[in-house]
């Protein structure tokens, strides 16, 4: 099995790590470490050994106030990538906010990369926000479904469709969506998500969902009373914020997450990419 050396991958990831944890003490902002970092504070008391990425979770009130600070606090090697900032919020890759670290390049140069305008060829990490998500289980799913929809039709903004990983149905579901979202501008899209995110903020639910990511994560249930509060864990050389309730997320995604998995999927989730750090 080849081997990965992803030493200066996991620096580069601890330094925005980091960062974003001075900013969120300096104004008493809460965050999260997230999936598979989250996993990797609990289980390795640092990074997963063989992962490329880190991710960070933020509740609404908390990522607002973050987004509030944090273009004029981060260093000159760092930015704060928005989805409505790809070619001027004409662009769709995903809905995810990130901090890339721009010394770092992660694909060769291609004509995809050019499209984004070379800003998706970086290392980062990735801003999740948590959202109310309806009790009833009619409610949650219109919701949930309304993302999915608002997903689809962005596709029609990206540089292109990768259809080979969908199935029959799938692909006409979503040749479909796209096709008629070509037709709206990506900015109008960026509004009806931001507004289909934080429809239900009326604290009335204890339920939670991560409202920017991918809508096959959408599933993702959690309780208001894991996330809404922080622990310190330990995590490499330093020590970052985590959900109160990390047993039950972790449980709630992973199962049984103290488990290894087999030896042959103990692979960097983006192992086609060629990654280089400058110094």
């Amino acid at each position: 099995m080849k081997e990965y050396d992803l030493t200066e991958v996991h620096q580069a990831n601890l330094a925005i790590l980091k960062e974003i944890d001075r900013i969120c003490r300096k104004y008493k902002i809460k965050y999260l470490l997230d999936a598979g970092t989250l996993l990797g504070a609990v289980r390795h008391k640092g990074f997963i050994p063989w992962d490329d990425d880190a991710d960070v979770a933020f509740t609404r009130s908390n990522y607002d106030a973050f987004l509030k600070v944090v273009r004029r606090e981060l260093p000159e090697e760092m930015e704060l990538l928005e989805p409505k900032d790809l070619r001027g919020g004409t662009a769709f890759y995903d809905f995810t906010t990130r901090i890339i670290y721009k010394n770092s390049r992660t694909h060769e140069d291609s004509e995809e990369m050019r499209f984004y305008e070379g800003r998706l060829n970086h290392l980062w990490v990735d801003l999740f926000t948590i959202d109310e998500l309806p009790k009833g289980k009619a409610a949650s799913a219109c919701t949930r479904l309304l993302h999915t929809v608002i997903y689809g039709m962005s596709m029609g903004h990206r540089y292109r469709l990768d259809f080979k990983k969908y199935s029959l149905v799938n692909k006409m579901v979503i040749g479909t969506l796209a096709s008629f979202g070509k037709l709206i501008p990506m900015k109008t899209l960026n509004k009806l998500q931001h507004m289909a995110a934080v429809k239900d903020q009326k604290g009335k639910s204890s339920l939670r969902y991560y409202s920017n990511y991918q809508p096959d994560y959408l599933y993702v249930t959690l309780k208001k009373e894991w996330c809404e509060e922080t622990v310190d864990l330990e995590f490499e050389d330093t020590k970052l914020m985590a959900p109160k309730g990390w047993h039950e997320v972790l449980t709630w995604i992973y199962g049984d997450y103290k488990k290894l998995p087999p030896k042959e999927q103990r692979v960097p989730s983006h192992s086609s990419m060629e990654i280089k750090i400058y110094h």
